[in-house]
């Protein structure tokens, strides 16, 4: 399984993505599940996937061969007009693969299912973020809906809904959706550490600072062990239940 969020703030967007896949309790790996292209002060697109591992490879190593040479870039998301061109690319590039490895034709339940999370910005453009399926189509972002979550996303999707503001800081997303991975490894085995993150700044047109949250992280600790305190302490301040006043 996977956990991968997508959030779009006024000033920029943050990515996170966990690295664990598993095909059962004894066969655990670390991928890494955030992909970035640019071409500095034209374009900055951000790629995070989910489900069948051999399918999300296979669509990034695609888009990774297009973009590689210039004579080979139609269509590629490094020539696309606008980052609705790099999502039509991105879904029309998963729906192929998977109609490829699928032994009766294209299906969204198949074994090779897998869905994107696709984000960024070209030239004038302003910042977009799109949830890909595996049928190739896709929805946007708004500001009804100003996030994406793709694999396992019930366990921290309530966190995210409850403290998310557009206004927050870089630094408020990222503890925000630390608490929203943390919460989500706690109750899920196959999600888990390293979380990779990358931070957009909007119309920097360039990949924003990037790095990786280990389990051993003091920040993600402190983090973890201090929501835990303070959802027992938030608990114990809540009334208690009167028999009498339901009987």
């Amino acid at each position: 399984m996977t956990y991968c969020v997508g959030l779009c703030l006024n000033h920029g967007m943050v990515f996170m993505s966990d690295t664990r896949t598993n095909a059962g309790v004894d066969n655990i790996s670390t991928f890494k599940k955030m992909s970035t292209w640019e071409i500095p002060g034209e374009r900055q697109i951000t790629i995070m996937s989910a489900g069948n591992l051999a399918t999300t490879q296979a669509v990034i190593s695609i888009l990774e061969e297009r973009s590689k040479e210039v004579a080979d870039r139609d269509p590629d998301i490094l020539s696309a007009q606008s980052m609705f061109q790099v999502a039509t690319l991105v879904g029309r590039t998963l729906k192929e693969v998977i109609a490829t490895n699928a032994e009766v034709g294209q299906r969204a339940d198949s074994a090779f299912n897998a869905t994107l999370l696709v984000g960024g910005q070209v030239g004038n453009g302003e910042q977009r973020l799109f949830l890909i399926y595996p049928e190739g189509n896709f929805i946007e972002a708004g500001e009804d809906t100003p996030f994406f979550q793709i694999g396992e996303t019930k366990y921290g999707r309530p966190i995210i809904l409850r403290a998310y503001e557009p206004t927050m800081s870089f630094e408020e997303a990222i503890k925000l959706l630390v608490v929203s991975f943390d919460s989500t490894i706690k109750a899920n085995l196959s999600v888990s550490p390293p979380l990779d993150v990358h931070v957009y700044k909007k119309d920097s047109l360039k990949t924003g600072q990037t790095f990786r949250i280990s389990a051993d992280d003091p920040y993600f600790m402190e983090v973890s062990n201090g929501w835990g305190t303070a959802l027992r302490e938030a608990f114990t301040l809540l009334p208690d239940f009167k028999f009498e006043d339901h009987l």
